[in-house]
């Protein structure tokens, strides 16, 4: 930390032309503030959400459910990604878990389908792609 705490003094005396121990002192001060103003909670939840997408089954799960617009049967589900029946059920249940999609039993059949959360990551992904382009 003491090291962390030169480099903020030398950054800040580049800024402001001059430092003094209660410079260093306040912009902790509004580091730690705006730190806690994510909480731990939140952050916990929202690494959940990007590690659900880590997975090349997940995320291309995702993308078609969005894409789709609309439910879409597990047996459809299971044509587009080429894993077994327990590795694409596994897939789907974290999906849910971080509250990317939303699955509800009808008759036989298990239907999926795309949640707002989801929606709005893949729209920001396909942004920032097509941004750097």
């Amino acid at each position: 930390m003491a090291a962390a705490r030169q480099r903020l003094r030398r950054y800040l005396d580049d800024e402001l032309g001059a430092c003094c121990d209660e410079d260093v002192e306040q912009r902790l001060d509004e580091l730690a503030t705006l730190e806690a103003g994510i909480g731990t909670a939140q952050a916990d939840a929202e690494l959940d959400v990007l590690s659900a997408l880590a997975s090349e089954t997940r995320y291309r799960l995702v993308r078609v459910l969005v894409a789709a617009g609309e439910e879409l049967c597990v047996c459809e589900l299971n044509a587009v990604v080429d894993v077994s029946e327990s590795g694409l059920s596994h897939a789907l249940s974290e999906l849910v878990d971080a509250g990317l999609v939303d699955g509800r039993q009808d008759g036989r059949w298990k239907k999926y389908r795309a949640t707002n959360r989801a929606v709005a990551l893949v729209t920001v992904l396909e942004g920032s792609v097509s941004a750097d382009e």
